[in-house]
């Protein structure tokens, strides 16, 4: 009875959907890879494929133990590699987890390149504003924006991002002036779902914090969709420069009571607490700090909206 071979047996037929298959690439035969999976179910007393006479699909304690499987032997093919080659080199697949915003407007163009530095990596993208658990759903890293809880996840800092409250020029001057950040409860917003305060909105304005209680006009948990309700006049928004941004630098949004700050953001990369950092991990994150070392949100030399 060998383990090895049997986690090998099961992560091949998950990724190749077939025992034909699997066998293909492992170099044996489907009667081989059969009695592999077969020993380890009998082994771990539990079924982890779920088989018909067309397709096999997993179980709910099979796709936990695929997402375990599939990342030692992942690690395992990556410190043979290093052995071999007298350096470390990543290779393997990457999960990453990101927000859909930050993610569609700011990540997704630097893929491309952290792949040709890197051709024995594969990349697994998933966008969510959901707050992931990366241990129990499997991801190597994760970015979060936010002021992060003490936990067991390594945080590397990788930028900030400027809370900002705006509107639309439309909006503005078909509705009562904001004077006073009062003001804000008379007016209709645009809330964003995940938005920690909920319907209370907090600043720090010249004589200290304030809070805000507001009236949501169009609830959103996309912060896209939030921008394009702001654009059309709908109300007014508390969004990431890194969304809005481009749209105050241009006009087509205004800051509103610029004197009156939300807290800023950290943007950060976060993995789980191994002592052990997995190179492919590791080299994603310098990637990403140098790629942010000059945030695209941001403008290069001051100006009045930042």
């Amino acid at each position: 009875m060998d383990p090895f071979r049997q986690m090998q047996a099961f992560v091949a037929v998950v990724q190749n959907g077939s025992f034909v298959k699997a066998a293909d690439r492992l170099g044996t035969s489907k009667a081989v890879v059969s009695r592999l999976v077969l020993e380890l179910e009998a082994q771990l007393a539990t079924r982890l494929l779920n088989r018909t006479t067309r397709r096999q699909s997993l179980t709910e304690a099979g796709a936990d133990y695929f997402e375990r499987s599939r990342k030692i032997l992942d690690d395992l093919a990556e410190a043979n590699l290093a052995a071999s080659a007298g350096t470390a080199r990543p290779v393997g697949r990457l999960r990453i987890n990101a927000p859909v915003s930050f993610g569609n407007l700011h990540l997704a163009p630097l893929w491309g390149g952290f792949l040709q530095q890197h051709p024995e990596v594969t990349l697994d993208i998933t966008l969510s504003d959901r707050l992931v658990d990366l241990v129990e759903d499997g991801f190597d890293l994760a970015i979060r924006i936010a002021r992060l809880p003490d936990s067991s996840l390594i945080s590397h800092p990788l930028a900030s991002t400027r809370v900002v409250l705006c509107a639309s020029p439309a909006y503005l001057a078909q509705h009562a002036p904001l004077t006073r950040i009062e003001d804000l409860a008379a007016h209709a917003v645009v809330a964003y779902s995940y938005w920690s305060g909920g319907d209370v909105w907090a600043f720090e304005g010249p004589n200290g914090p304030v809070e805000v209680t507001t009236q949501a006009r169009l609830r959103s948990n996309s912060g896209d969709t939030c921008l394009a309700a702001a654009l059309a006049g709908q109300g007014l928004i508390l969004q990431p420069d890194f969304i809005v941004g481009a749209d105050l630098k241009n006009g087509r949004l205004v800051e509103v009571l610029p004197q009156y700050r939300a807290p800023a953001l950290a943007i950060h990369a976060v993995y789980p607490s191994r002592q052990h950092l997995s190179v492919k991990v590791r080299r994603m994150v310098d990637y990403l700090a140098a790629a942010f070392e000059q945030p695209a949100w941001k403008p290069s030399a001051p100006s009045n909206w930042l």
